[in-house]
């Protein structure tokens, strides 16, 4: 993981917790002092926080399984989606639906419903046969299924961990994770309880730079966890390649002397 360094945090306004009065004691270790009203975080813990929860995720895809990103505020869903779309994990940045997780059988129906409905409409036999009202009501219905479960639709079983940008704006979501015992990394402004998720990385959750900084950096450690399982799996199907290789190798020349004695 290209390593992030105490500047780069400072630059993007990561240290910028809430005002003094909105603050949650919980994060009291995480909070350097106090400047006109507002507290600013430690960026050494902000670090040091960083690296434990990327090396977290990195496990996580190093081990084959997935991480759902989760934000659904205005200013973190274009960066969130983007990253989660380049590594190819599930997300969510329009709304939480209550039960993503745990009734995630019946998001599951959602989702075929809305595989359903674009095959549908993609076929030409179909739609033609279709009045103009119902193809434009069943060509609503699919885009509202989109907007809401596109992000999840390749996602076959539940998740092994999630990222959230907000924790009090996503407290549904966290707390189904707990109630499931899934892992949660999260950006925990001043406001936040860090208690509420496994990996708190304190940090400024409404400015733009300091999510995309903190999501490009998390990003970053998926990525290597991929390559490495990638070519992990790379070697050792050359290794089986060439095992069956030295196999035939010593066979059929013990094939042709057996033949020969016959």
């Amino acid at each position: 993981m290209a390593q992030l360094e105490y500047k780069d945090l400072l630059d993007a306004g990561v240290h910028f917790g809430h005002l003094t009065r909105k603050w949650d004691p919980k994060m009291a270790p995480y909070i350097f002092m106090e400047k006109n009203g507002i507290h600013i975080i430690d960026l050494n813990k902000t670090l040091g926080s960083l690296e434990q929860a990327c090396g977290f995720a990195k496990s996580i895809v190093h081990s084959g399984r997935k991480i759902m990103f989760v934000a659904t505020k205005k200013q973190a869903q274009e960066i969130v989606s983007e990253e989660a779309q380049r590594l190819k994990m599930p997300f969510v940045t329009e709304r939480w639906l209550g039960g993503m997780l745990t009734n995630f059988a019946t998001i599951r129906k959602s989702l075929k419903k809305m595989q359903t409905l674009e095959k549908m409409l993609k076929d030409e036999n179909t739609a033609g046969n279709m009045a103009k009202r119902e193809r434009l009501i069943r060509g609503r219905e699919k885009d509202k299924l989109e907007k809401l479960l596109g992000g999840v639709a390749d996602l076959t079983r539940l998740p092994a961990a999630l990222f959230i940008v907000d924790v009090k704006r996503e407290h549904i979501a966290i707390a189904e994770a707990k109630r499931l015992n899934i892992p949660i990394i999260a950006i925990c402004d001043t406001n936040s309880d860090p208690n509420l998720v496994d990996y708190p990385i304190p940090a400024n959750d409404d400015a733009y730079k300091s999510i995309s900084l903190i999501t490009l950096a998390l990003g970053k450690a998926i990525e290597e966890g991929l390559l490495e399982r990638k070519q992990e799996r790379d070697d050792a199907r050359l290794s089986e390649e060439e095992e069956a290789k030295r196999t035939e190798e010593v066979v059929a020349p013990q094939a042709a002397v057996a033949g020969d004695e016959e």
